[in-house]
């Protein structure tokens, strides 16, 4: 049986500092959760031309991570920040940084929710001001391309049956 991907991504703009992101996998919470809690994620972030040269993850409150991509032409692209909550599988809290654009520190939040296999995701960058979320449509683009990345990886773990696999 084939199955057919949830619905896309749905962008909201509650304020003029948050960008909520609200997408669908068709996976249990616990696959989703490992996903973005390891270098799965981070892969599944990079584009195409793109090299993941540092992934480093602390996976703890207080613990750090740093991801660094290398695009063809040499140009670095550096996130990273701390962990601020960790609730396994369905919350994780952690300060975003990305050197390419000092003004757009935020607060990271990925909050999940299962219901008969499909997990919902609600993510939610809190930029600490307006100048930050004005880099939207740049972040906005990637993340979805993120996301869809992640549903791509998520369906080729699943076996014939329907079964999700590691």
């Amino acid at each position: 049986m084939t199955r057919k991907p949830h619905r896309s991504a749905v962008i909201d703009l509650p304020n003029d500092r948050e960008l909520v992101i609200t997408r669908e996998f068709d996976a249990p919470i616990a696959r989703v959760f490992d996903v973005f809690t390891t270098r799965d994620r981070a892969e599944m972030a990079r584009f195409e031309e793109e090299e993941l040269t540092v992934c480093e993850i602390d996976l703890r409150v207080g613990g750090n991570y740093h991801q660094v991509f290398v695009g063809g032409d040499g140009t670095e692209a550096s996130f990273h920040g701390a962990f601020l909550e960790i609730e396994p599988p369905t919350r994780v809290v952690a300060t975003w940084l990305y050197d390419g654009w000092p003004d757009a520190e935020a607060v990271e939040s990925i909050e999940l929710h299962e219901t008969q296999g499909v997990t919902t995701l609600t993510y939610r960058l809190a930029f600490r001001d307006q100048a930050g979320r004005d880099h939207l449509p740049n972040i906005a683009n990637g993340v979805v391309a993120n996301f869809d990345n992640i549903e791509a990886l998520l369906s080729s773990r699943r076996d014939p049956s329907g079964t999700v696999s590691k």
